[in-house]
């Protein structure tokens, strides 16, 4: 399939601007109002949008970047109990066709080759079927439903909250 992850650049921008400006960008999912890119570009032009905490890397194609993957850090109790938390956001012309799955596989893998942690985790809407296949295609097994969680469209929304864990990543061949 080609695809790779790779930190973003001063000429990959217009990724994230167009992901903060257009709804479709980002996918109706992932849309909670447009965004100020201004902390973006700070954060770039501080660490290139890898931090400690959080960070993003493009979905590279061999002909075009796809969009963007990043995580947080989610912590259960004390700081030391934490694992990551990942998205991924797809250019519309770049959905549909595996590349999410991969990409979030990727990014499993560097998280657990260059961390600690033993968790890596993500959530989706319930209404978005097509992100629960890529997660489980990817190898994350869905944990459990939070109820009311995300603020979308004028209305709570609950989502799926799915796992892979650093032996499962062994275990299972992924994508």
């Amino acid at each position: 399939m080609g695809v790779t992850l790779r930190p973003v650049t001063a000429a990959d921008l217009w990724v994230l601007q167009r992901q903060a400006d257009e709804p479709e960008a980002g996918g109706a999912f992932n849309w909670s109002g447009f965004r100020d890119i201004a902390g973006t570009l700070r954060r770039f032009e501080e660490h290139r949008l890898i931090g400690p905490d959080d960070g993003c890397l493009l979905v590279q194609l061999p002909e075009a970047v796809a969009g963007t993957v990043t995580w947080g850090r989610a912590t259960y109790g004390i700081p030391a109990w934490s694992c990551w938390n990942i998205g991924a956001a797809l250019l519309p012309e770049h959905r549909g066709r595996g590349h999410g799955t991969r990409a979030q596989r990727l990014l499993a893998e560097y998280l657990f080759d260059t961390t600690a942690v033993e968790r890596v985790e993500a959530y989706t809407d319930v209404e978005n079927v097509a992100e629960q296949r890529a997660l489980e295609k990817a190898g994350f097994t869905r944990e459990g439903l939070i109820r009311a969680a995300q603020f979308r469209e004028g209305r709570w929304r609950s989502v799926y909250l799915y796992s892979l864990l650093r032996a499962e990543l062994t275990a299972s061949p992924g994508t």
